[in-house]
């Protein structure tokens, strides 16, 4: 079955390539035999019914500095042009962002768009993961001080983050003496509208931050992410380490819990973030991780989300 994709995505001038999930994908794509487009989010269009977007063929290889070729820019009719939309641009998650959600499921019954944009639209990863949250840490949602010194002084020690951020950016730890925690909520209320999370602190986190991937609601792999010195984060962006890991029985009940969910909405590559058997998030917009899970078993993960998505293609 050959295919032609369209990837909406970064730059690719500017990616990883050693790590990128995306970039995975595309080689994945291309090794069956598939052609393949690559456009922004900016460049998508609206006109008399019709989604379209200004995209460039591209082909690609593993070679650093080297890594893609790019043809003359052509309009794609996504509803008859394409078969496949892979929506892999990097959070935030913001107003462009959903809007090219919205864009996306107009043209969805007629072409496969992985992950489903509606869903992805419906279930940002920190507050899907809420209807779970007998597998979460404590958890406050709020932007009120009082109500956040109140968590701090219930758990001790806490985590607070931006409720869209990405990569473990804007991620601090706020000790028992809670120095900073009035500063860090007046700065988090300055720059977003919207209210951002707090969790009790998980010291269970100096033995790793585990991302696994589950592919059309089954699990594909996982890696243990393992914090650098001096630092709490586990995230690869911010330093953290990847090791090869094995599930625990809690994990796997906490993937057999969410995995029919995932499936049902069309959430077919995710990846979820486990410290000390607690489910923090749940990725679905772009998640990662699986070059470093296939270097470590062996394994393909690109194969396994490809053959997921020509089924869906060979469905319709």
């Amino acid at each position: 079955m050959s295919l032609t994709v369209a990837v909406q995505m970064d730059p690719l001038e500017k990616i990883g390539i050693a790590g990128d999930s995306t970039f995975a994908l595309m080689l994945k794509a291309q090794e069956r035999g598939h052609r393949q487009f690559h456009y922004l989010a900016e460049d998508l269009s609206y006109e008399d019914g019709r989604v379209r977007a200004r995209a460039r063929p591209v082909s690609v290889q593993r070679i650093e500095g080297n890594h893609f070729s790019a043809g003359e820019p052509a309009i794609l009719d996504l509803a008859s042009d394409v078969d496949v939309i892979l929506m892999r641009q990097d959070p935030p998650f913001d107003i462009g962002y959903i809007t090219a959600t919205y864009l996306l499921e107009r043209i969805a019954d007629k072409t496969v768009v992985a992950n489903d944009p509606r869903s992805v639209r419906d279930a940002p990863e920190k507050l899907f993961v809420l209807d779970f949250a007998e597998y979460m840490p404590p958890t406050m949602i709020s932007r009120n001080l009082a109500e956040i010194r109140e968590f701090h002084a219930k758990h001790g020690e806490i985590v607070v983050k931006p409720l869209h951020g990405k990569a473990g950016e804007g991620v601090f730890r706020i000790g028992g003496d809670g120095t900073n925690l009035t500063a860090l909520t007046e700065l988090f209320g300055s720059i977003w509208k919207e209210p951002f999370i707090a969790q009790a602190f998980l010291p269970s986190v100096t033995e790793g931050d585990k991302r696994i991937v589950l592919v059309d609601g089954e699990v594909a792999g996982a890696i243990n992410r393992r914090p650098k010195s001096g630092e709490f984060r586990s995230n690869l962006a911010a330093g953290g380490t990847a090791e090869r890991t094995e599930l625990t029985d809690r994990e796997r009940e906490i993937c057999a819990a969410i995995g029919p969910e995932l499936k049902r909405r069309g959430l077919l590559f995710v990846g979820i973030d486990v410290i000390g058997g607690m489910m923090t998030e749940i990725n679905v917009t772009s998640p990662t991780g699986i070059v470093a899970i296939d270097q470590f078993n062996g394994s393909d993960t690109p194969g396994l989300i490809w053959d997921a998505i020509e089924a869906k293609v060979a469905a319709r």
